[in-house]
Protein backbone atom coordinates (compact mmCIF):
# COMPACT_ATOMS: atom_id res chain seq x y z
CA UNK A 1 0.00 0.00 0.00
CA UNK A 2 1.27 3.46 -0.86
CA UNK A 3 2.35 5.80 1.93
CA UNK A 4 2.85 9.52 2.37
CA UNK A 5 6.54 10.12 3.06
CA UNK A 6 7.97 13.36 4.40
CA UNK A 7 11.56 13.49 3.11
CA UNK A 8 13.51 16.04 5.13
CA UNK A 9 16.94 17.52 4.48
CA UNK A 10 18.80 20.77 4.79
CA UNK A 11 22.27 20.66 3.23
CA UNK A 12 23.44 24.07 1.97
CA UNK A 13 24.82 22.64 -1.31
CA UNK A 14 22.60 21.00 -3.90
CA UNK A 15 25.62 19.11 -5.31
CA UNK A 16 26.56 17.50 -1.97
CA UNK A 17 26.39 13.75 -1.44
CA UNK A 18 23.61 14.39 1.07
CA UNK A 19 21.55 16.17 -1.59
CA UNK A 20 22.27 13.43 -4.15
CA UNK A 21 21.07 10.78 -1.70
CA UNK A 22 17.92 12.78 -0.99
CA UNK A 23 17.13 12.95 -4.71
CA UNK A 24 17.83 9.22 -5.03
CA UNK A 25 15.55 8.41 -2.09
CA UNK A 26 12.78 10.61 -3.48
CA UNK A 27 12.99 9.01 -6.93
CA UNK A 28 13.03 5.51 -5.47
CA UNK A 29 10.06 6.15 -3.17
CA UNK A 30 8.07 7.76 -5.98
CA UNK A 31 8.85 4.85 -8.33
CA UNK A 32 7.44 2.51 -5.66
CA UNK A 33 4.17 4.45 -5.73
CA UNK A 34 4.60 6.45 -2.54
CA UNK A 35 3.77 10.14 -2.31
CA UNK A 36 6.84 12.17 -1.37
CA UNK A 37 6.71 15.59 0.26
CA UNK A 38 10.26 16.94 -0.05
CA UNK A 39 11.03 19.31 2.80
CA UNK A 40 14.32 20.98 1.94
CA UNK A 41 14.84 23.32 4.86
CA UNK A 42 17.56 25.24 3.01
CA UNK A 43 15.53 25.75 -0.17
CA UNK A 44 12.47 26.74 1.87
CA UNK A 45 14.57 29.20 3.92
CA UNK A 46 13.41 27.74 7.23
CA UNK A 47 14.51 29.82 10.22
CA UNK A 48 15.88 27.44 12.88
CA UNK A 49 16.02 30.09 15.61
CA UNK A 50 13.60 29.66 18.48
CA UNK A 51 11.33 32.65 19.05
CA UNK A 52 8.89 33.39 21.89
CA UNK A 53 6.05 32.55 19.48
CA UNK A 54 7.31 28.97 19.21
CA UNK A 55 8.79 28.41 22.64
CA UNK A 56 6.89 25.65 24.47
CA UNK A 57 4.41 26.83 27.08
CA UNK A 58 4.37 24.02 29.64
CA UNK A 59 1.16 25.39 31.16
CA UNK A 60 -0.64 25.46 27.80
CA UNK A 61 -0.35 22.33 25.61
CA UNK A 62 -2.87 23.96 23.23
CA UNK A 63 -0.65 26.95 22.53
CA UNK A 64 -1.01 28.20 18.96
CA UNK A 65 2.44 28.41 17.39
CA UNK A 66 3.59 30.68 14.57
CA UNK A 67 2.09 30.22 11.08
CA UNK A 68 5.43 28.91 9.75
CA UNK A 69 5.62 26.23 12.45
CA UNK A 70 1.94 25.28 12.11
CA UNK A 71 2.51 24.75 8.36
CA UNK A 72 5.40 22.39 9.13
CA UNK A 73 3.35 20.61 11.79
CA UNK A 74 0.66 19.90 9.18
CA UNK A 75 3.28 18.32 6.90
CA UNK A 76 4.59 16.11 9.72
CA UNK A 77 1.04 15.14 10.72
CA UNK A 78 0.15 14.21 7.11
CA UNK A 79 3.10 11.81 6.79
CA UNK A 80 2.92 8.07 7.35
CA UNK A 81 6.72 7.94 7.41
CA UNK A 82 9.41 10.55 7.98
CA UNK A 83 12.82 10.10 6.37
CA UNK A 84 15.55 12.54 7.42
CA UNK A 85 18.80 12.60 5.42
CA UNK A 86 21.55 14.74 6.91
CA UNK A 87 25.30 15.19 7.33
CA UNK A 88 26.57 14.48 10.83
CA UNK A 89 28.32 17.69 11.87
CA UNK A 90 30.04 17.97 15.25
CA UNK A 91 28.62 14.55 16.13
CA UNK A 92 25.02 15.64 15.81
CA UNK A 93 22.35 17.20 13.65
CA UNK A 94 23.22 20.32 11.65
CA UNK A 95 21.87 23.51 13.29
CA UNK A 96 19.18 23.95 10.63
CA UNK A 97 17.74 20.50 11.26
CA UNK A 98 18.13 20.74 15.04
CA UNK A 99 16.25 24.05 14.94
CA UNK A 100 13.49 22.41 12.91
CA UNK A 101 13.11 19.74 15.60
CA UNK A 102 13.20 22.41 18.34
CA UNK A 103 10.54 24.60 16.74
CA UNK A 104 8.25 22.09 15.02
CA UNK A 105 8.38 18.94 17.15
CA UNK A 106 6.89 20.92 19.96
CA UNK A 107 4.85 20.56 23.15
CA UNK A 108 1.20 19.78 22.46
CA UNK A 109 2.07 18.54 18.98
CA UNK A 110 4.88 15.98 18.97
CA UNK A 111 4.87 15.41 22.74
CA UNK A 112 2.87 16.47 25.78
CA UNK A 113 -0.32 14.81 24.49
CA UNK A 114 -2.38 12.01 26.02
CA UNK A 115 -2.79 10.51 22.53
CA UNK A 116 0.63 10.79 20.83
CA UNK A 117 0.06 12.20 17.35
CA UNK A 118 3.19 10.57 15.93
CA UNK A 119 2.54 7.11 17.45
CA UNK A 120 1.64 5.35 14.22
CA UNK A 121 4.40 6.85 12.11
CA UNK A 122 7.61 5.27 10.89
CA UNK A 123 10.91 7.13 11.19
CA UNK A 124 14.22 6.78 9.38
CA UNK A 125 17.23 8.88 10.29
CA UNK A 126 20.00 8.56 7.71
CA UNK A 127 23.22 10.35 8.68
CA UNK A 128 26.35 10.78 6.60
CA UNK A 129 29.50 10.30 8.69
CA UNK A 130 33.08 11.00 7.60
CA UNK A 131 34.42 8.32 9.98
CA UNK A 132 34.73 4.66 9.08
CA UNK A 133 32.05 2.58 10.80
CA UNK A 134 34.40 0.75 13.17
CA UNK A 135 36.03 4.00 14.28
CA UNK A 136 32.69 5.78 14.79
CA UNK A 137 31.40 2.88 16.90
CA UNK A 138 34.64 2.54 18.88
CA UNK A 139 34.53 6.22 19.82
CA UNK A 140 30.97 5.71 21.11
CA UNK A 141 29.35 8.13 18.68
CA UNK A 142 27.20 5.56 16.88
CA UNK A 143 25.54 4.57 20.14
CA UNK A 144 25.23 8.19 21.31
CA UNK A 145 23.69 9.48 18.11
CA UNK A 146 21.42 6.45 17.74
CA UNK A 147 20.14 6.96 21.28
CA UNK A 148 19.62 10.70 20.75
CA UNK A 149 17.71 10.32 17.48
CA UNK A 150 15.96 7.02 18.19
CA UNK A 151 15.05 7.40 21.84
CA UNK A 152 15.58 11.06 22.73
CA UNK A 153 13.58 12.41 19.81
CA UNK A 154 11.56 9.69 18.05
CA UNK A 155 10.42 7.55 20.97
CA UNK A 156 10.01 10.58 23.24
CA UNK A 157 7.56 11.89 20.64
CA UNK A 158 5.54 8.67 20.70
CA UNK A 159 6.98 6.79 17.71
CA UNK A 160 7.26 3.13 18.66
CA UNK A 161 10.80 1.78 18.94
CA UNK A 162 10.11 -0.91 16.34
CA UNK A 163 9.14 1.83 13.85
CA UNK A 164 12.37 3.82 14.27
CA UNK A 165 15.56 3.22 12.35
CA UNK A 166 18.86 5.10 12.61
CA UNK A 167 21.31 4.30 9.82
CA UNK A 168 24.63 5.77 8.77
CA UNK A 169 26.57 6.19 5.54
CA UNK A 170 30.10 5.76 6.85
CA UNK A 171 33.29 7.13 5.29
CA UNK A 172 31.06 9.55 3.41
CA UNK A 173 33.97 11.50 1.90
CA UNK A 174 35.22 8.37 0.11
CA UNK A 175 32.30 5.95 -0.14
CA UNK A 176 31.11 6.96 -3.61
CA UNK A 177 28.42 4.73 -5.16
CA UNK A 178 28.22 2.52 -2.05
CA UNK A 179 26.28 5.32 -0.34
CA UNK A 180 23.32 4.74 -2.66
CA UNK A 181 23.26 1.09 -1.63
CA UNK A 182 23.02 2.13 2.02
CA UNK A 183 20.04 4.34 1.19
CA UNK A 184 18.36 1.53 -0.75
CA UNK A 185 18.91 -0.92 2.10
CA UNK A 186 17.57 1.56 4.69
CA UNK A 187 14.47 2.23 2.58
CA UNK A 188 13.95 -1.51 2.06
CA UNK A 189 13.92 -1.97 5.83
CA UNK A 190 11.46 0.88 6.37
CA UNK A 191 7.86 -0.28 6.62
CA UNK A 192 5.86 2.03 4.39
CA UNK A 193 2.11 1.72 4.73
CA UNK A 194 -0.53 4.36 5.08
CA UNK A 195 -1.99 4.66 8.53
Amino acid sequence: MAANVLLVTGHPRSDSLTSQLVRHAGERLTAQGHTVDLLDLTAEDFDPRMTPADEPDWADPDKEYSPEVRAHMRRVAAADAIVVVFPVWWFGLPALLKGWIDRVWNNGFAYGRKDPLLAGKHMLWLGLVAYRGEQFAKLGWEETLTRTLGTGISEYCGIKAENVSVRFVYDSLETGEKAFGVVDSALDDLTLTSV
